[in-house]
């Protein structure tokens, strides 16, 4: 079940990969288009304000079909065979649901408690979802779609049909059986979802009345959840969907930035929503207080390289907001410091929302830039100073912290193993070691390329092709679920071909490659 999961959790990653960049689009087409920041070059009637809105409302793209986005996303992670082929049954079989939909509440919406004639959005439980009109289930509707298509297209893709019959094999035969599975699927939504929506509704409500104590718990099971691969299951459906605010904290706040940039009110009152974006505090300011321990707390002699390592992930961590690759130094050699970490990332988000900073703060500088400090610093800079003041104070309180467990228990963080040199060989010198001993066979092309290199190193540190069930990637780390693993090599063995290390669970496993992981998991299915 754990491998199911982690595999779903890495197909919903897809997409979220989209979302920095059109961030950065609305980000700056909204700080353009802000008349109370740019005067009267930002009027509705100046040609800048034109081009500039084109481009901003081009930003919303992404966000304002993210529905249909997920549902066709999922299958490149989950759709065992023909993907591509798997993508466009799930379009169709999601568009003829929500017609179905759409013409069930047209004609019987009464019965079903559904008011269809009101407008879409806010409480009317309705939405639009590529122009029809339909009942508003979000991410979880699309995704539940796009799960059973999946599972009908990796049953049925391969059937073999009479030869007469031949032309509705393959995609054809599938959308057939999706096109009659869907009626009874609309009917149950039609049924069940107004009353999920009620329960959301309620859930709501609980969040706005816990305060604080609700954005600890969220900013610490967040990155409590990182080791297994499931924390994006649990920010989704705030970030992006209904969780606390109709439409996903992300698009509301957007939608609202210049109401935001326009106002002095405190960032609290106008957006109390937004606590919840608050898991780049620990990116930002946690990740350098973790460097800073590693670094004094290493062997002297160790130092100079360790530099080498800990400088562009800490700067990954920070502009890019992707913290695995210096969290999984530290992970598996010593997990209780991990539960510090999450710990004190909780308790920074709650710190920095007690002095009034919220906003869309969930990924890496280059993002909060956009969408926070560039339209809002010129009424609300002085929120953004005392939020600073914390972050650097926690800063402190991180490598105060760290070092003190580290040298308590003697933790063998980088700088500080017996037995290994915290200088990884490069993947040309572990391929050079590996020849003769079954290393993957390479062309002249492919050992040229890097990507190609890293792939077959993983291929022979998992136990080759014929040891591997499935592939996908988040963001930083290639998933694999394998047959055997007691194949699979250890984690000083990853970081010697270059990687940041391997987490293995059972037969679920991560290699943790960087922000390239995308080119690597297209060479290693190659070899696959």
């Amino acid at each position: 079940m754990m491998q199911k999961i982690q595999k779903f959790g890495g197909a919903m990653f897809t997409p979220v990969l989209l979302f920095a960049f059109a961030g950065v689009v609305i980000g700056l087409g909204t700080l353009f288009t802000t008349e109370v920041i740019f005067g009267p070059l930002a009027a509705p009637d100046t040609l800048w304000y034109g081009v500039w809105n084109v481009i901003l409302q081009g930003g919303w793209t992404v966000f304002n079909q993210l529905p249909l986005l997920f549902a066709v996303s999922l299958p490149i992670g989950l759709a065992n065979k023909q993907n591509a082929r798997c993508c466009m049954e799930v379009l169709v079989a999601y568009l003829t649901f929500n017609y179905f939909v759409s013409t069930m509440l047209s004609q019987w919406g009464g019965v079903f408690g559904v008011d269809f004639s009101a407008e879409t959005g806010g409480t009317s439980g309705l939405a639009m979802v590529a122009s029809i009109k339909t009942l508003d289930m979000g991410m979880i509707g699309a995704l539940a779609i796009s799960g059973i298509v999946i599972a009908l297209h990796n049953k049925l893709y391969d059937t073999e049909l009479p030869e007469w019959l031949g032309v509705f094999s393959g995609s054809t035969f599938v959308y057939m059986i999706a096109f009659f599975v869907m009626l009874p699927t609309a009917l149950l939504a039609c049924l069940v979802w107004p009353h999920v929506q009620d329960g959301i509704r309620a859930f709501q409500v609980f969040v706005s009345t816990v305060g604080l104590p609700g954005v600890w718990i969220f900013a610490f099971l967040e990155r409590a959840l990182i080791p297994f691969g499931l924390h994006h299951l649990l920010y989704s459906p705030f970030y992006y969907d209904n969780a606390v605010v109709n439409g996903g904290i992300y698009a509301a706040f957007a939608t609202q930035l210049p109401e935001i940039a326009a106002s002095t009110k405190p960032l609290t009152e106008l957006a109390p929503y937004a606590a919840f974006t608050c898991t780049t505090w620990s990116k930002m300011f946690g990740c350098p207080g973790i460097a800073l321990a590693f670094y004094f707390t290493a062997k002297p002699e160790k130092r100079q390289e360790l530099l080498g390592l800990l400088i562009p992930i800490t700067l990954t961590a920070i502009f890019c907001g992707v913290t695995e690759p210096i969290e999984f130094t530290f992970l598996f050699i010593a997990p209780p410091l991990f539960i510090v970490h999450a710990a004190l990332a909780a308790t920074l988000a709650v710190a920095m929302n007690a002095v009034g900073v919220v906003g869309v703060f969930a990924g890496g500088l280059i993002e909060i830039a956009s969408l926070n400090l560039i339209p809002l610093w010129a009424n609300h800079w002085m929120t953004y100073v005392m939020g600073l003041g914390v972050g650097l104070v926690f800063t402190f309180i991180w490598f105060v912290v760290f070092r003190f467990l580290i040298l308590k228990f003697d933790f063998k963080t980088p700088g500080r193993e017996d037995d290994e040199e915290i200088k990884f060989r490069s993947k040309a010198e572990y391929r050079a070691a590996k020849q003769g001993d079954g290393a993957v066979a390479l062309d002249a092309a492919e050992a040229e390329n890097p990507y190609a290199v890293t792939a077959a190193a993983c291929m022979e540190l998992v136990g080759g092709p014929d040891n591997i069930v499935d592939v996908t990637n988040c963001v930083t780390r290639l998933r694999l679920n394998v047959k055997d693993e007691t194949k699979v090599a250890d984690d000083a063995d990853f970081k010697s071909i270059g990687t940041s290390g391997c987490m293995k669970r059972g037969k679920s496993v991560q290699i943790i490659i960087g922000l390239k992981v995308a080119k690597v998991r297209d060479e290693f299915e190659k070899l696959m």
